[in-house]
């Protein structure tokens, strides 16, 4: 099993920038996984924001966020991250960290792993 566990969240301004982080423990092979990231608004389905694949050689970005986001990941660490900039209201929701074996698999939205998520809010 892998437990993840996200940090980083909280309240901006319009124009702000966070940095998401999500910690994985639980067993060795973190390294071998893609992991990526979704979020959540209220009343909303859950949307596919970010990816990156266990090299960090590959990545992939909803079109909402490119330009802004950037994802990341440090295998010494076991540590995946999403730097936020230029945030929007739009942007407010739950950011759930994912991971899977499969890069296709977690960009389709059925990876093996869940966190619990953090709150993000920007204000207007």
């Amino acid at each position: 099993q892998v437990q993840l566990v996200e940090s980083g969240g909280g309240l901006v301004q319009a124009g702000g920038s966070l940095r998401l982080s999500c910690a994985a423990s639980g067993r060795r092979d973190f390294s071998s996984y893609a992991m990526g990231w979704f979020r959540q608004a209220p009343g909303k389905e859950r949307d596919f924001v970010a990816v990156i694949s266990y090299t960090g050689g590959r990545t992939d970005y909803a079109d909402s966020v490119k330009g802004r986001f950037t994802i990341s990941r440090d295998n010494a660490k076991n540590t995946v991250y999403l730097q936020m900039n230029s945030l929007k209201p739009e942007d407010t929701a739950v950011y759930y960290c994912a991971a899977d074996a499969g890069y296709a698999i977690l960009v389709a939205g059925a990876p093996d792993y869940w966190g619990q998520g953090t709150q993000v809010t920007v204000s207007s």
